[in-house]
């Protein structure tokens, strides 16, 4: 046990040695976005352990910077090396790592993650107003690389998860959604359109419409369920969710982490409740964070605070007044909102899962 002398001593050698790691951990951020961006590990996907020289001529690029690229993400861990004699080292893409970086579907898939945290860059220096006058940052300020990257992020979720596991995981949801009359689903918050999709696909006789005010995410979105072959049931409106209007009422309600980001959530889900039939329920995914702030480190709540601090909470101040929720809304918050809204039931499902909660709102109890 130290004593009241070196105490001070082993926090800051802890501290240095924490903060090396993030700076090493930054790089690695830095890095894969540069080797995404540039296709470079695709091309090792594709073609195998390659050299500096033969990487250059694949991906197009200067042979000098595929060297001190690959060379840096073998020292990172990254990649692996064969060091041979005649100094013709290769540099293999393994197997796991090519999944996490490029398999769009894997539910391990992290490389939409990277292209979202690269999207904090434009948005930084507003992000340090927004802190010195308590408005806001526009949802613009983050890019297209903030739109697909969440989109991408939550794809593989959202298209296996959600209608394998989590709506079975709900009897009167999955009967009502398979049964006749066919049922309507409003998706608040669709984003670039995976959670409508998916339900559409999993329910072929429901009707999805969804609704982003972001109009790239609503393009994305359209083109999404085009692809999927899913449009002739499937709508995307880039309109505030606040303001829907329905001309009959809906079965089924949903919002995939986007409550925390709205300036105005007891609006939004005060619309919906109004939308819903008596018998209508709507079923909000967000994070996990713990049930109250406890003050002790913890490796999940600081990823929400994080994103918190330099996107959720700053986008969803921009609109004024705001509830300010942040990423890390604790559960007695969604139930406060939602009661103000009208909903008469709130429930927390026991759904098990690593990052998110599950929470399902009865429009009557």
């Amino acid at each position: 046990m130290p004593t009241d002398e070196t105490a001070p001593e082993v926090e800051r050698d802890a501290f240095a040695e924490k903060l090396f790691r993030s700076v090493l951990g930054y790089f690695d951020i830095l890095s894969i976005h540069l080797g995404a961006r540039l296709g470079l590990y695709r091309a090792l996907a594709e073609a195998g352990p390659m050299t500096p020289q033969e990487l250059g001529q694949r991906a197009d690029i200067a042979e000098r910077y595929a060297r001190e690229w690959l060379e840096q993400q073998a020292t990172a861990g990254i990649l692996t090396a064969e060091i041979r004699d005649d100094g013709a080292n290769r540099f293999r893409l393994p197997a796991g790592h090519a999944e996490v970086l490029l398999d769009g579907d894997s539910l391990s898939f992290m490389g939409a993650s990277v292209t979202q945290l690269m999207s904090l860059r434009g948005a930084f220096d507003e992000v340090v107003e927004a802190f010195r006058t308590g408005g806001g940052v526009a949802y613009d300020a983050y890019g297209v690389d903030g739109v697909e990257g969440q989109g991408g992020a939550n794809r593989p979720t959202l298209l296996t998860t959600l209608p394998n596991e989590w709506l079975p995981a709900i009897p009167e949801v999955h009967t009502r959604l398979s049964s006749s009359p066919p049922a309507r689903i409003l998706d608040v918050g669709c984003g670039t359109g995976w959670s409508s999709i998916a339900m559409a696909t999993a329910y072929p006789t429901v009707t999805v419409d969804g609704f982003d005010p972001d109009r790239t995410s609503v393009e994305l979105a359209r083109r999404n369920a085009e692809a999927a072959g899913v449009s002739d049931r499937v709508r995307f409106h880039q309109e505030d969710a606040g303001a829907l209007t329905t001309d009959e009422p809906v079965a089924f309600a949903t919002a995939f982490e986007c409550i925390h980001d709205m300036a105005r959530p007891v609006e939004v889900l005060r619309a919906v409740r109004a939308a819903l039939d008596d018998e209508g329920t709507m079923l909000v995914v967000d994070e996990r964070t713990k049930e109250t702030f406890s003050g002790e480190p913890d490796e999940l709540e600081a990823y929400f605070y994080g994103w918190s601090v330099f996107d959720c909470l700053p986008s969803g101040m921009f609109e004024q007044p705001s509830a300010g929720t942040g990423t890390a809304m604790r559960p007695d918050t969604l139930e406060r909102y939602a009661s103000e809204a009208g909903f008469a039931g709130f429930e927390v499902l026991p759904v098990a899962h690593d990052t998110f909660r599950l929470y399902l709102l009865r429009a009557s109890s």
